[in-house]
């Protein structure tokens, strides 16, 4: 997650929609003052070797900490988060309060659900043997997965942020974002995480007539809302 005082812009990431390639890209143009939240080593070490900005601004002060936040810090030296990866248009609101919240363009990008549930399958399950796509579908994954979707950009059940942007068009989004923000060069995405999955078939290749039914009734508010099928 990204907050740009410097640009005036909110990036909330979503999961599974390239997040951490377009927050490395983002936090090439941030300032001093703007928040950039961790990302896992091996990804900060990319950011770090491009030359670009890494954490910062993410922690809570001291006067925000609770006698559990002291005690977590005495004893294993964690300090409190005030912003974090994935976290939510309605914590990201009362953190940094309204006047901030209304007046900075917010954006995030969404995907084909159906993609989304095979990326994120190769991406838990990077080596052999896998669980089965059924036995995957069965777990708690895709409960997650939404949290991590719609639920992450919406607020009282309504899309909170000024643009959602589509995955399949990720090009053209970044540049209409690059233009609408005045970021004077082109927004260029490393590779991060492309590599986990090695089946480049597609979800209709992969997923059985079920499956795809059970996937279609989980996501079906992102399937209806923007026209995915």
């Amino acid at each position: 997650m990204i907050i740009s005082h410097k640009y005036r812009f909110i990036f909330i990431k979503t999961n599974k929609t390239a997040g951490t390639s377009i927050e490395i890209a983002l936090s090439r143009f941030c300032g001093d003052k703007d928040v950039i939240t961790p990302i896992v080593p091996e990804d900060e070490e990319i950011r770090k070797r491009l030359g670009y900005r890494g954490a910062q601004n993410y922690l809570a002060p001291i006067l925000d900490y609770r006698w559990q936040d002291l005690v977590r810090f005495m004893r294993k030296g964690k300090r409190k988060l005030r912003f974090f990866n994935h976290i939510s248009a309605k914590e990201i609101r009362e953190k940094i309060g309204e006047n901030i919240w209304k007046s900075y363009f917010k954006f995030c990008f969404e995907r084909n659900p159906f993609e989304r549930v095979i990326s994120l399958y190769y991406w838990r399950n990077q080596k052999e043997p896998r669980p089965t796509i059924s036995e995957y579908l069965a777990s708690d994954e895709l409960a997650r997965l939404i949290k991590r979707g719609v639920e992450l950009y919406s607020i009282d059940g309504k899309i909170a942020v000024d643009r959602v942007c589509i995955y399949e068009d990720l090009e053209r989004e970044l540049e209409k974002i690059r233009v609408h923000l005045g970021i004077p060069e082109k927004i260029e995405l490393p590779l991060t995480k492309s590599s986990f999955r090695k089946d480049k078939r597609s979800y209709r290749e992969i997923l059985s007539g079920e499956q795809i039914e059970k996937i279609r009734e989980l996501f079906n508010k992102e399937l209806s809302l923007f026209g995915y099928e």
